[in-house]
């Protein structure tokens, strides 16, 4: 059941006005593409994505096919960004390790053999935080993009890992995979048109 007391902040001619209680919305011209926002969200949404709108105005949830696609140097920032915060975590990690391990040859043997974890926590966490509620990782959701399915909607945790596990097919050779951003106006490299999927901006006001 809806609740009474949350308040909504809604786009009326370019202009955000309120916050309304639900009931107060009663009163307003709300269409589906009405933008809406309320506590909890990080952005606006159309009024047909909130379900108790959708009940309130008798609305069909709609699907808008994503238009802002994510170029290549956000998403190359982007993945930075993500590597920057695990390699800090592994920095940290082995400097602590050092404390049991004293031999220079040890831990030479350490530093490198934490390298390749990078890589594999880097797979781990993105297909995780893909599927997630953000649907993006860290460093996606400082640059606000994000991954979704070809229609917009959130990853399963299956299509998540089918997509970060193409990224190898991206990555060989020579990350010529890509490449192939340049080549389709949706921006999708070689594993997004594999897992049929898309990076797109989030939408601004």
């Amino acid at each position: 059941m809806p609740n009474g007391n949350v308040e909504y902040i809604i786009v009326i001619n370019g202009k955000p006005e309120g916050p309304y209680l639900l009931e107060e919305l009663k009163t307003k011209y709300i269409h589906p593409e009405t933008f809406v926002r309320k506590p909890g969200m990080d952005d606006y949404k159309e009024a047909h994505e909130l379900p108790e709108l959708r009940e309130l105005f008798g609305f069909g949830k709609q699907i808008t096919a994503p238009q802002y696609f994510a170029s290549f140097d956000q998403r190359l920032l982007a993945s930075v960004i993500d590597y920057f915060f695990l390699t800090l975590v592994f920095v940290v990690l082995v400097l602590l390790s050092f404390v049991f391990v004293r031999e220079k040859e040890q831990r030479i043997m350490l530093i490198f053999s934490a390298m390749p974890l990078i890589v594999v926590a880097k797979f781990i966490y993105g297909s995780i935080a893909e599927a997630g509620e953000k649907q993006g990782t860290i460093g996606k959701r400082l640059l606000k993009i994000k991954v979704t399915d070809m229609e917009g909607q959130r990853l399963s945790m299956e299509k998540s890992f089918a997509r970060n596990a193409a990224k190898v097919i991206s990555i060989i050779p020579l990350f010529t995979g890509y490449l192939a951003s340049f080549l389709n106006k949706k921006q999708q490299c070689l594993h997004d048109l594999i897992a049929n999927t898309l990076v797109i901006k989030e939408r601004l006001i």
